[in-house]
């Protein structure tokens, strides 16, 4: 197993770095529980830059995972293209924060040993879908369902003759 890589959140930005690499899905153990299996890969991009006198990270994910449907339980292959602007902050500058901005920039504590693998982790799983299901008419369960029951107010309704 490789050595967990860390990097300096603060330099990287600052000197306009990148790292480009892919995991593996079975390397990130915080997604166990939420996807079907294990397999799957996850291509990330870190650009490091600057602008206005703040640091910034942006992480893009690019991959494919297994998740299970929430209806039937299938197995649903999802792929996903994310991306995440993050500004970076010192501790006493997250302490002074007191309401978020909505403007699509998400702020993290700055760090000389940023784990990479937890950030993309991170990343990807603010990234899945809450309750993940198959699109329309792909459910088998749900729609052998459908067919097969009846309107219960029907019933009801027999009942009140």
């Amino acid at each position: 197993m490789f050595a967990q890589p860390l990097i300096d959140s603060i330099d990287f930005a600052r000197n306009s770095k990148q790292l480009r690499g892919e995991l593996a899905i079975n390397e990130l153990a915080r997604l166990n529980d939420l996807l079907a299996d294990n397999q799957g890969s996850v291509a990330y991009e870190l650009l490091g830059y600057s602008k206005d006198d703040s640091d910034f990270l942006r992480v893009n994910l690019e991959g494919v995972c297994h998740l299970r449907c929430q209806r039937c339980l299938g197995v649903i292959e999802h792929r996903f293209n994310l991306s995440s602007k993050l500004k970076l902050l010192t501790v006493a500058q997250l302490a002074e924060l007191d309401e978020v901005d909505d403007d699509g920039v998400e702020e993290i504590e700055a760090s000389s040993e940023l784990d990479l693998m937890a950030l993309v982790e991170d990343e990807l799983l603010l990234g899945l879908p809450f309750a993940p299901k198959h699109n329309a008419g792909e459910c088998d369960v749900v729609e052998a369902q459908n067919k097969h029951s009846t309107n219960p107010f029907a019933i009801l309704a027999g009942l009140k003759k």
